[in-house]
């Protein structure tokens, strides 16, 4: 089996990143390093979360041959449209081939966590659906007990709580998303190695939302809290859709929803946490710039905002790459501190855990 290699921290950043890192050099402004930043990592998905040399090794042990799409170091973009997105996620697809038997599975999580901890996470919820990775496993049971057990490995190694959220496809049918929902019930809970939330993701326009409400209400009875996808690809009314069916804690990406000012005030009011992942907004081509990403709007009107990464292995943009956007975007040391205290505070860890993290993240600001 080829070995697994060790983490590089130094991670290459979006084209469009460096270039307005290098505008903003040499201002003689002090900037702490936001890779020491404590924050969490709340929109990260399995596959997604890997790195170049990680996937190449284990698409060699699995006999996948990879496009160049996924091995060179150009960040993968589209369109924001059905056919943008079939070629999104054609190219997933062929990386999760590559996701094969109880070995990789346990890569996967140990990586994403020694990459997050490199970048100051104290805390990852990292999204799966055991469907996708059953096969080579025994089945959805045994996919996300491995997951589970190295969550909870993982977060001994490095320090980063990892936990886990299962998430339902679109493109499968709502009765397989209530049998997730009843799988994840059985592992509930808040801590490391324990199914903390219940999701639903891949193309925004497939299927209808409303279909989906069962499988979350199982999870909700179970004490599960809902963080599915909704207003990426989709404007405002799918958001109502989404927070009427599914009742969600949090909403993955959820950015469409600037655009009308009362559904904003509306989640807002109603607590939901915005993962806005600027980097994948745009290679997504939601988004034609960073700059039109409506971090600040969001920010502004009193939302709580949590930064994630979503696919890094495509879109070349990690968890403190996020925060360097926003940076350049030109929020200040003390404005990304509240981002990450925001991305504390709307985890699904425990208080007390949370209560550390906020307090180093004043430290940081401190020093």
């Amino acid at each position: 089996m080829a070995a697994i290699p060790r983490i590089d921290p130094k991670l290459s950043i979006n084209a469009d990143v460096a270039r307005l890192g290098a505008a903003s050099a040499g201002r003689g402004e002090h900037r702490r390093d936001v890779s020491v930043l404590p924050k969490a990592h709340l929109h990260l998905h399995f596959t997604g979360s890997l790195d170049v040399p990680t996937m190449v090794a284990l698409a060699q042990n699995a006999h996948v041959k990879l496009p160049e799409q996924l091995t060179e170091g150009v960040p993968f973009s589209t369109s924001a449209t059905t056919k943008g997105w079939f070629r999104f996620q054609r190219f997933y697809d062929i990386a999760r081939r590559a996701v094969t038997g109880e070995a990789a599975l346990r890569a996967v999580i140990n990586n994403a966590a020694r990459l997050d901890a490199a970048d100051g996470a104290r805390r990852l919820e990292i999204q799966i659906d055991p469907t996708s990775y059953a096969a080579s496993v025994g089945g959805i049971i045994n996919a996300l007990d491995i997951v589970l057990d190295e969550a909870a490995q993982a977060t001994k190694r490095t320090g980063v709580e990892v936990a886990v959220i299962v998430a339902a496809s679109r493109l499968r049918h709502p009765i397989e998303a209530r049998t997730l929902a009843r799988l994840a019930a059985r592992h509930a809970g808040t801590g490391p190695g324990q199914v903390v939330g219940f999701g639903l993701s891949n193309d925004e326009w497939a299927g209808d939302t409303a279909t989906w409400e069962g499988a979350f209400r199982i999870a909700r009875n179970a004490g599960l809290p809902g963080v599915p996808h909704g207003g990426e690809l989709r404007g405002p009314d799918h958001v109502r859709a989404v927070l009427a069916a599914l009742h969600p804690a949090r909403l993955g990406h959820g950015v469409r929803a600037s655009e009308d000012p009362a559904l904003m005030d509306q989640i807002i009011q109603a607590g939901v946490a915005f993962e806005v992942c600027p980097a994948s907004n745009v290679q997504l081509g939601v988004y034609q710039t960073l700059a039109d990403v409506p971090l600040r709007r969001l920010v502004q009107a009193g939302a709580t905002v949590a930064l994630g990464a979503d696919d890094p292995l495509l879109f070349r943009a990690r968890l403190a790459d996020q925060y360097r956007i926003a940076r350049e975007l030109g929020f200040d040391d003390f404005e990304l501190a509240e981002l990450a205290r925001s991305s504390i505070r709307a985890s699904f860890a425990d208080a007390e855990s949370k209560d550390v993290w906020l307090a180093e993240v004043d430290a940081w600001l401190a020093g």
